[in-house]
């Protein structure tokens, strides 16, 4: 323990991340493409970065700077279907890693929430993008409002 870490003071940087680096989350909810369509890209587009391959996507680690060139690089691919998010702890660590904790990795629950919901965001940010589209799309009004008698009803289940 640090000087200032036990005086009470906080630490320079945090345990196992380097000053100047960040981890990132690349999500992806796409049709087109995969997460190892991603990662072959991100590779391409900053080969010093650390790349993981996981289910819903990417984690990456590296320089903050070429993270965030890349995290640019790989949204330009479907802007509407991948979603970046921040993560506290480097690939591996120990305090998060679930080859140490066993289980599902703390968070991964919260994860699985979000991407349930990242489709309503791709579809509206895609509305927003093209809002005459979205209008075709609108359920069309209904005719009459009044409830379907037991006489129509019988009327429809006849002819059909």
């Amino acid at each position: 323990m640090s000087e200032a870490v036990a005086a009470g003071g906080a630490p320079a940087h945090r345990a196992g991340v380097a000053p100047g680096s960040a981890t990132k989350y690349v999500f992806i909810d796409s049709p087109e493409l995969t997460a190892a369509d991603l990662a072959l890209r991100a590779y391409e587009i900053a080969p010093g970065v650390q790349i993981k391959e996981t289910c819903f996507g990417l984690m990456i680690n590296g320089p903050e700077d070429e993270v965030e060139r890349l995290v640019a690089g790989i949204r330009e691919l479907d802007p509407d279907r991948i979603f970046v998010k921040d993560r506290g702890f480097p690939p591996g660590d120990e305090r998060r890693c679930r080859a140490n904790l066993g289980g599902a990795r703390p968070g991964f629950y919260g994860h699985e929430n979000e991407m349930r919901l990242v489709r309503y965001i791709s579809s509206g940010l895609r509305a927003l993008r093209d809002p005459k589209k979205a209008d075709l799309l609108r359920a069309k009004p209904k005719e009459n409002d009044e409830p379907l008698s037991v006489e129509r009803l019988s009327a429809i289940i006849e002819e059909s």
